[in-house]
């Protein structure tokens, strides 16, 4: 068994044998355990699960909507992703009342999202989740003011204040020091923005990541480590661990580094009640050796591009292939919202 399918196994038995009941947000139901651990090197293989059938496109369509800080699922939808559709019409359910809305059901609701841009712009929008955190953190400042404990003054001796929001590019940022100071102990990227919580549709579950390089002989590698509050162990983690490995090497082509280790650091890791009969049928499954990850960029001087050229060129049908893909059929579980 390839290693990182048999470390995501280990971790459903490890759940089945150890979790222990827990209620949930969505009411569904789970069993749980807590602080684990996966690790894979990538050249072992490109980490897409061979136990069951991936959906790579959803995973490179999500990613890119990431990395363009897009925040509306009109772009995954037109790209035949929809594992966000749920949460924006749950959005729009709590919300109708409000906008004194016509009901839709999911599907219409769907369809309208799709061909309907004035639609799509004020129900698509799933405020300001993943996308707008590593692309356009907003640094709101308040104005100091005179009682404030610790003053901040200009040299004319005036309380310093401002009056203009602020944008932090978290990913130019991260290719800039990975160019400029490799060795750097500040290599994150941060989605858990505390003051914009309130109007995400859904808090992030994978929170932040970190990157570390390191030189052997002439050579620069570089590895990332993703931290996860909440791991729906059954669907979405594998999901993310192939999203964090086409990640790393995206990065790692970014700044002419070698993809090299890709490490998840898991909460919560739980089994919804409804996903205990499908995950029981893959662990009975062989794995398949891994895959080999192609990017077809037409640019092989990709650190030589501003990030966003490099993003903008990219195709989630054409510029990722994963290659010598073998997989057991795909194992059908609810998504719970």
């Amino acid at each position: 068994m390839n290693n990182i399918d048999k470390a995501y196994t280990d971790l459903l038995q490890d759940i089945l044998d150890n979790g222990v009941e827990k209620k949930d947000r969505t009411t569904t139901g789970t069993i749980s355990v807590f602080g684990r651990q996966i690790r894979h090197k990538m050249s072992d293989g490109f980490p897409l699960l061979t136990g069951k059938k991936m959906f790579f496109k959803g995973i490179v369509t999500e990613l890119l909507w990431f990395l363009r800080g897009d925040t509306n699922i009109k772009y995954l939808i037109d790209n035949g992703t929809n594992i966000w559709n749920g949460d924006a019409y749950k959005n729009y359910l709590n919300k109708k009342t409000q906008y004194d809305c016509d009901f839709y059901e999911q599907s219409d609701f769907i369809l309208a999202i799709k061909t309907d841009d004035e639609f799509a712009i004020k129900w698509g929008e799933l405020g300001p989740v993943y996308g707008a955190q590593w692309r356009k953190w907003y640094w709101r400042s308040e104005p100091v003011l005179p009682e404030e404990k610790y003053m901040i003054y200009t040299t004319e001796g005036k309380p310093v204040t401002w009056s203009e929001d602020k944008q932090i590019d978290q990913i130019q940022n991260l290719i800039n020091d990975l160019k400029t100071n490799p060795d750097s102990r500040r290599l994150m990227v941060n989605a858990w923005n505390v003051g914009e919580l309130h109007e995400m549709v859904l808090p992030p579950c994978h929170f932040s990541w970190q990157c570390y390089s390191h030189e052997k002989d002439g050579k620069r590698y570089l590895s990332l480590a993703w931290n996860q509050r909440s791991c729906d162990v059954g669907l979405g983690i594998p999901f993310n661990i192939a999203s964090y490995g086409l990640l790393l090497e995206i990065i790692a082509k970014s700044v002419n580094m070698i993809p090299y280790e890709l490490i998840g650091n898991l909460g919560d890791c739980h089994i919804y009640n409804n996903h205990i009969d499908g995950i029981k049928e893959q662990l009975t499954r062989e794995s398949y050796p891994l895959p080999t990850l192609k990017i077809n960029s037409g640019n092989e001087n990709w650190h030589l591009l501003e990030i966003d050229e490099i993003i903008n060129s990219f195709d989630p049908d054409l510029t990722f292939k994963v290659e010598n893909y073998q997989s057991h059929p795909s194992i059908k579980l609810p998504l719970s919202n």
